[in-house]
């Protein structure tokens, strides 16, 4: 009896021992509305403004979702934070992943997060759907886990964020291939935006998330890991940098970041792109813009259709920073009737950030600068009307007293701006006395000459 019993107790204590060893997997949940919480040692957020989507949350950081006839929806694992730390205290931050992702339109797979103070919101773009984000021009570039990656920095003016509604910077790495399984250094990626000076704030979250922009689609993010504390990677190069000639042609739609709520890409008449819905203190910035030796004109293809004409202020360094021209447009006829206007502007040398400030609505395709002085529009200078003098002898034009086929060719040549006349000889020129020197006083004077008419005047 003593040996059953001990047997008994035996396998109990293995059967312990067992499952000591192996832990049993966290139970999967599944959610269809937004909500928030921790599950498998992640915080977890179901975000959508509407629409139909669900996301299942597995073991670790393990996920699934799935969308449908939404207009925007977040689907992520990660750690939040509480602001009070940087990323430089938090520690080295790296991330690896796997993920079947099959979107239907526009899409992100992607690290993302928010810092505060300032107010950041941010992405590692991994892969996406039918567009690739963010439509600006890349500040330049970072090389790293074996992929390259363009940097942007991106402004939201009233819109959705950690503080509510806000107006906040977007820091943007986007791979220039995509992939759906690697490691992310993400403190390289934070290194690199603030030595391009894309300040960095106190650390909200970092996360790994499946997003969705009025698409369908679907994801498995089969395996997630975050490493906070580890190891830093090898330090990377400073990104390289990206300017651009002020003397060659710079569209528009290729501005490194912007301040406006309503600005779109457009389409433009010939079948290119342009910015369009622009309002009054919008603004659009173009970095590392070289004015070489010096550009002292502007020149902009754009649209209007207003009332009223707009102003784009020309300024260096910030919205509010160096003026150095300003381009008045008044209505075109139409918003797709585009023209070429230009300015002249201080002399600007060397390399420069641009901000193209918008006074009121304008649609603008394109723009280059140039090293030609612009002048004012010459004015046509019209014929001085003669004064009758009281020795006037009209139609003698070189003073001879007499009136013949040598007056006639000096008038002749005078009207065809071969050698123009003045004085005198430009008072006698009017010989039907109406005030002008044209063609009219040329025929009377011809006519005179062949004795068709007895007297000028």
């Amino acid at each position: 009896m003593k040996q059953k019993l001990l047997l008994i107790f035996m396998i109990l204590v293995s059967f312990t021992v067992s499952f000591t060893l192996f832990p049993v997997n966290v139970q999967a949940k599944t959610i269809t509305s937004n909500e928030t919480g921790t599950h498998g040692g992640y915080n977890y957020e179901y975000w959508k403004d509407e629409g139909n989507g669900t996301m299942i949350l597995k073991d670790g950081g393990a996920f699934s979702c799935e969308w449908n006839n939404i207009n925007n929806i977040l689907f992520r694992k990660g750690f939040k934070y509480n602001e009070t730390q940087t990323h430089q205290q938090l520690g080295n931050i790296t991330l690896t992943y796997s993920c079947n992702y099959q979107p239907n339109g526009n899409s992100y797979l992607a690290v993302y997060g928010w810092t505060s103070d300032p107010l950041v919101e941010y992405y590692i773009i991994e892969s996406w759907g039918n567009w690739r984000p963010p439509g600006a021009t890349s500040k330049g570039t970072i090389t790293v886990d074996g992929g390259t990656y363009d940097i942007y920095e991106t402004t939201r003016v009233n819109q959705p964020s950690i503080k509510g509604i806000a107006t906040f910077q977007q820091y943007w790495s986007v791979r220039t291939s995509k992939r759906t399984s690697g490691t992310i250094s993400v403190s390289e990626h934070f290194k690199a935006w603030e030595r391009m000076g894309m300040k960095m704030g106190k650390m909200y979250e970092v996360a790994f998330v499946v997003e969705g922009y009025q698409s369908s689609g679907k994801a498995d993010v089969t395996s997630m890991t975050i490493t906070v504390g580890g190891t830093p990677a090898s330090p990377q190069p400073t990104p390289t940098p990206a300017p651009r000639s002020a003397f060659s042609k710079i569209e528009a739609e290729e501005y490194n970041s912007l301040k406006s709520s309503t600005i779109e890409t457009i389409g433009t008449s010939g079948g290119g792109s342009g910015i369009g819905y622009i309002e009054s203190g919008d603004y659009l910035v173009f970095n590392k813009i070289d004015f070489g030796n010096g550009a002292n004109s502007f020149k902009a293809r754009v649209a209007s259709g207003a009332d009223t004409p707009t102003n784009i202020q020309l300024r260096l360094g910030s919205a509010s920073g160096t003026l150095i021209g300003t381009l008045t447009v008044p209505s075109t006829g139409g918003w797709n009737d585009y023209e070429e206007k230009s300015c002249s502007i201080t002399n600007t040398k060397g390399l420069n950030d641009l901000y193209l400030v918008f006074s009121g609505p304008v649609n603008i395709d394109y723009f280059i600068f140039d090293t030609a002085n612009i002048g004012p529009t010459p004015t046509p200078t019209p014929t001085p009307t003669p004064t009758p003098q009281q020795s006037q002898n009209l139609g003698d034009l070189n003073g001879d007293k007499q009136v013949n086929s040598t007056d006639y060719s000096i008038l002749k040549r005078h009207i065809l701006n071969i050698n123009r006349i003045s004085g005198d000889a430009l008072a006698n020129a009017d010989v039907n006395r109406d005030g002008k020197v044209d063609s009219t006083d040329l025929t009377m004077l011809h006519r005179y000459l062949l004795g068709i008419i007895s007297k000028l005047g």
